[in-house]
């Protein structure tokens, strides 16, 4: 599973989508939008199964790529993820059956960190054998894990397809950005003490990149985190942002003040530091930002 694949990419339109595209075509390969836009070379809804298997009826592909979200800014909000919830639970089982009816062979599914769970898990180092899926500490929780823990499932074992799961961290880069700095600029985005909390970034051409690896040299039935190799807290991150654009700071304000977001106060919340050695290992990719704060300082010299 190497070059010139036919590839089928829910999703493509997004920020990370429009990243992958880009990475896979940059590597040799066909890339076929799978969405809702015009923009797309398959057109239809991924909740709608009946339309999406009309779509992609008479369609090859050998690789289809699961990158498909909901979101269209952050979440603050927990009800602002359910329709993500959705896409990760009905979505990927449609998407799975579309993929059988194409012969693909290969089905790369997008995940995330937060699968291992959002509180706070101190100095361990999470790898790929600590679970995934652990049962969440609310109802809320539990709903997004759950889904999480869904889509991962219905990656493995999809009959006939070599499915394969990246567990990302906080994207960040270029369109994906854009919105903090927004925020910041109308002073917007109010940050909590990180007191030693920290979470995994990735640049979101890192991610892409990492896409490509998993299409050509993944390994069926295998997960792999995808992260940079230093960890950051979320309020770092912004003041890092703030401080690369010449932005004012962040208001800092106490953590209560942010329950009324109740996403973003669980997330901001959530400290963890993963590994990606497996991915460097096995994939043989490795972050071109070894850091956010280097990431975003050649995102700076890239917009001036």
């Amino acid at each position: 599973m190497t070059t010139n694949q036919s590839i089928l990419l829910a999703g493509a339109s997004g920020v990370l989508g429009r990243h992958i595209t880009k990475a896979l075509t940059d590597a040799g390969h066909h890339v076929t939008g799978l969405g809702r836009g015009t923009g797309n070379g398959v057109r239809a809804d991924l909740m709608d199964r009946d339309a999406l298997l009309r779509a992609v009826d008479g369609r090859h592909f050998d690789t289809v790529v699961h990158a498909a979200t909901a979101l269209r800014k952050a979440p603050l909000r927990h009800r602002d993820m359910y329709a993500t919830d959705a896409l990760r639970t009905e979505g990927t089982a449609h998407l799975v059956e579309a993929a059988r009816v194409t012969g693909a062979r290969r089905f790369v599914a997008e995940s995330m960190i937060f699968g291992y769970g959002y509180g706070d898990h101190g100095d361990q180092i999470v790898t790929e054998d600590v679970p995934f899926g652990p049962p969440g500490a609310t109802a809320q929780l539990e709903r997004h894990i759950a889904a999480m823990r869904t889509k991962e499932r219905l990656t493995f074992e999809a009959e006939g397809l070599e499915g394969i799961a990246l567990r990302f961290g906080l994207f960040y880069g270029p369109g994906g950005t854009d919105g903090i700095v927004s925020m910041l600029r109308k002073r917007q985005l109010p940050v909590t003490d990180d007191r030693g909390r920290v979470l995994p970034w990735i640049d979101l051409v890192d991610a892409a990149r990492a896409v490509v690896a998993a299409v050509e040299r993944g390994r069926p039935g295998e997960a792999y985190n995808i992260a940079d190799r230093t960890p950051l807290g979320f309020a770092a991150h912004v003041r890092a942002v703030a401080a690369r654009f010449g932005l004012p700071a962040p208001m800092t304000v106490p953590r209560w003040v942010m329950r009324p977001m109740s996403y973003a106060h669980t997330m901001t919340g959530a400290s963890m530091r993963v590994s990606s050695a497996k991915a460097e290992r096995e994939l043989g990719w490795t972050p071109a930002h070894p850091s956010s704060q280097d990431g975003l300082a050649a995102l700076e010299d890239l917009a001036a």
